[in-house]
This record gives C-alpha cells, structure tokens and sequence, in this order.
C-alpha cells in the first residue's frame, strides 16, 4: 500500500494506486520539455536556440490547451467518463508551458525586466499573450481543492473563462507567427470544432454520427475560410487563391483538411460507442435500458473539480 503523500504524485488516484491513464498523460505532458531540453543540450535548435524555444513552449501551450478542451467531448461521445481524472494535469501543463514560455523571453531579452515589461506594454501581440497568461496562471491556482471548496459556484464561472483565454491565446499565436500561419490555423479550426460541439450541447442538438458528420464537414470548411481571410486581410492575398490552395492536392496538405480529418474521429467514435451498445443487447440477458442507449459514466467528485473544464 501506497502512503497517502501530502503532494499526491501525479500518476496516482486519490486512493493512491497507480493510474496508467495519468501515468501515460503525465509522460505525454512532459515529454515535449525533456526533448526541447536535451535538443538545446545537444546544440540542436538552430543558430537562435533561445527563439526556438519560445516559439515551442508557446505552441506546446496552445496544443495542450487545445487537449484539456477535448475532454469533456471524448468523455461523451466514447462514453469514457475515466478520462476526466487527466483533465487537472492538463490544465496544470498548459500554464506551465504558458509561465515557460514568458521566462524564455524574459532571458532573450537578458533578463532585464523593464525592458521586458515595456515590450509587453508596446507591443499588441504581446500584450494579448501577457493576458492569457495571466488568466491560465488564475486557473492554475485555483485548480486545488481548497479553491473549489472556497470559490463554490464561483469557481465554474471563473473557469470558464478558459474560452476566452484560448481565444485569446490563438491571436497572439497568429500576430507572432507573421508570414507562414498554417500552424495557427490548424489550432483555430480545432478551437472552432470544439466550440461547435459545445454549440450542439447548448443547443440540444442531436449527436448522432450523421450531425457528428456534418460538424467535422462544417469545421473545415470554417477554417478554410479563416485561413482565406487571415492572409486576405494580413497581407492581401486573393481569398479566392488561398481556397484554390485547399483543393490543390499537388501540394502540402491544407489545415482545413487535418482539421476535417481530426473532427472525422468524432462520428467515429459514436459509431463506436453504438456498436458496443448493439453489442451489449446482443447478450443474453441483456437489459431494455442497453437496448436504449449506452449506459453514461457518471462523473465523480474529483472529476467534476478540473481545472480549465467547464461542465459544457
């Protein structure tokens, strides 16, 4: 048996037993900064090894903000409700990332703080990033226990403002990206097939693979758009051209195809789901209830009080 530790070691549950699932999301959030490290170690990163790692750590942020957005979707549509116990480790990594990705600057920019707090005033893009760092360090601590017991209802609503950080977070990716955007784009168009789905939530649509579809459907075409009006408004190409790009298979693959190829998963996975659900009433003995519908997990305390998870 496992001693209860006063600092739970991340792998752990609240029980103390080993969670592979956090054990593999933990190596998962830690493995970007162990190969950043050792690729600066090594001389790896290019003639500006500290710009490189300012770039990265920023874009690991987004990418894991963009993971502790999906989960409340993968927790539904697979039926998975385990995967919520990951949901505070990543939060936790997004702000890591994100405090990372502020002290790399401040040591490009030789640690002289005014000069750093001034370039933060001056400069829009990082105004805005220097914003959403401020809301994902808010999130960060009051992720505890304590803070949740202490906010109460306040708690959600103050999470809640993950949203606008993410939104917050992918602008100042954008401004700082200049000429090639295809990164951001891909993390906007993620964004808006989360939110999309959050909107069928809101709205009580019906998730069924056929919607589920269709949403993948409409969250690339909605990023191909984006794409075309970044780079129409940011440097003044035709948006026509840009979408012309889109269908051009000769040449790299477009965001608004990864981003449809990412939200294809979704029906998938409802399609999934309905087979074990067919496979469930094919047993004997099988009940009038998993002849309906998949039984859901329901959520448990520790999964309900996530950081950067609003209940949607």
């Amino acid at each position: 048996m496992i001693d209860r530790l006063a600092v739970p070691l991340p792998w752990l549950d609240r029980a103390g037993r080993l969670s592979w699932l956090k054990l593999a999301v933990f190596l998962a959030c830690i493995a970007p900064a162990l190969y950043l490290a050792a690729a600066f170690r090594l001389d790896a990163l290019g003639a500006k090894p500290i710009t490189a790692l300012i770039h990265a750590t920023g874009e690991w942020a987004v990418r894991f903000l963009l993971f502790s957005l999906a989960i409340s979707p993968l927790r539904r549509i697979a039926d998975w409700g385990k995967v919520l116990v990951v949901r505070r480790m990543l939060g936790i990594t997004v702000m890591a990332y994100a405090v990372a990705h502020l002290a790399l600057y401040a040591v490009d920019q030789n640690l002289v703080l005014t000069k750093v707090a001034s370039e933060i005033a001056l400069r829009l893009y990082l105004t805005i990033g220097f914003v959403a760092l401020i809301g994902l360090i808010a999130l960060g601590l009051t992720s505890t226990d304590a803070a949740i017991r202490k906010l109460g209802p306040n708690w959600h609503r103050l999470h809640r403002l993950v949203y606008t950080i993410a939104v917050l977070a992918l602008v100042h990716y954008f401004l700082q990206s200049k000429i090639d955007v295809s990164d951001p784009v891909f993390s906007a168009g993620l964004f808006l097939l989360l939110m999309g789905w959050r909107a069928m939530r809101r709205f009580k649509l019906p998730e069924r693979p056929w919607s589920l579809l269709l949403l993948a459907i409409l969250g690339g075409l909605a990023t191909a758009g984006l794409e075309a009006a970044w780079y129409g408004l940011a440097s003044g190409v035709p948006a026509s051209l840009v979408l012309a790009a889109n269908l051009d298979v000769s040449g790299p693959i477009r965001p608004a195809w990864w981003v449809l190829a990412t939200g294809l998963l979704m029906p998938a996975l409802a399609l999934l789901r309905g087979a074990r659900a067919t496979g469930r009433t094919a047993k004997p003995g099988g009940s009038g209830r998993d002849r309906v519908a998949a039984p859901r997990t329901a959520p448990t305390r520790a999964a309900v009080s996530e950081p950067l998870s609003p209940s949607a």
